[in-house]
């Protein structure tokens, strides 16, 4: 098995994945009200006064809505929180620092993938301006970071290798997803399910991502009905699979999107591909991924697959 770099595929380009935050959703808390110390004047640090915050989180509360599941949406309780000890944490000069602070503090400290844009309103009603004004405020938004996720495709009904190569246009062409790696496609037995099935094509891909993770999912499921693939069997014959293996660091109990994949670490056809592109890949609570390929059961039916346009391995 190889252990060279990962192919990097030409045909879905290198330009930074992009969002329509037109497609996303919003939910707002207004009027998050706290004590203060952030000002210019000394007597602000000393005194400190009262400031307002509006936040507004663009996310996609799709998944959420189906499911009536708050784990599928952001805890808008927790962000209030989160803001309220912002504004009551350290001194600053600036609004505008106060306000970069909310901001990253709602995309990576409150830990929730989900939140893909944010939009910070500071009030500093009782600001020393020197005249009577009614209100100063400073408005700033801010977008999440793209992810790196690692997805693991398969097949072993019809043109297995059509299949494959139409799932890796179909996932390089959506909006908000780039493409980064492709590892080699292997020929693999089946694993569990009924006997007598035909041998799988597999592969992973790594991806960047500004998509929220169940969107990303839904992208992925895009892509199996393309193939027209139908759920009759459980780990059934299937013209397509792709799963979402990790998502960044992020962990999830869902019972749609188990975070990371809670068979990855034990499945070769998975580990040989992502491992051969990224040798030193480590699976979020598992450890690297060379040493779990050691220990995968199927390890020895791997063999290599035809090769296919954009999963060609240099």
């Amino acid at each position: 098995m190889s252990t060279t770099a990962g192919h990097e595929p030409a045909q879905t380009g290198r330009a930074r994945p992009g969002l329509d935050h037109g497609s996303l959703d919003r939910i707002e808390v207004t009027g998050i009200r706290a004590w203060g110390r952030h000002g210019v004047l000394s007597q602000e640090k000393d005194l400190g006064q009262q400031f307002v915050v509006d936040v507004a989180l663009q996310l996609s509360t799709a998944p959420a809505g189906r499911s009536d599941a708050l784990s599928r949406t952001v805890n808008y309780a927790e962000v209030a929180a989160a803001v309220h000890e912002e504004i009551g944490t350290g001194s600053h000069d600036l609004v505008e620092t106060l306000a970069e602070r909310i901001a990253q503090r709602i995309l990576t400290d409150t830990g929730h993938p989900l939140v893909r844009r944010v939009e910070v309103r500071v009030h500093k009603p009782a600001a020393p301006v020197g005249l009577p004004v009614g209100d100063v405020a400073i408005t700033i938004t801010r977008d999440a970071a793209p992810v790196e996720a690692v997805l693991a495709l398969g097949t072993n009904l019809g043109d297995r290798e059509s299949h494959l190569a139409r799932a890796l246009e179909l996932l390089g062409t959506t909006d908000g997803i780039e493409i980064d790696w492709t590892g080699p496609v292997l020929e693999t037995a089946p694993v569990g399910g009924p006997e007598g099935q035909d041998a799988f094509l597999n592969s992973a891909i790594g991806v960047s991502t500004v998509l929220g993770p169940f969107s990303l999912l839904e992208a992925a499921h895009r892509a199996e009905r393309d193939a027209r693939r139908e759920r009759l069997v459980r780990w059934g014959p299937r013209t397509l699979d792709v799963d979402v293996i990790t998502y960044g660091e992020s962990t999830s109990e869902d019972e749609e999107l188990t975070l990371p994949h809670p068979r990855a670490h034990e499945r070769a056809f998975v580990l040989a591909p992502w491992h051969a592109a990224r040798p030193d890949a480590v699976l979020p609570g598992r450890g690297p991924i060379v040493a779990l390929l050691a220990e995968a059961t199927d390890r020895d039916g791997l063999r290599p697959g035809t090769p296919i346009p954009g999963f060609d391995f240099s």
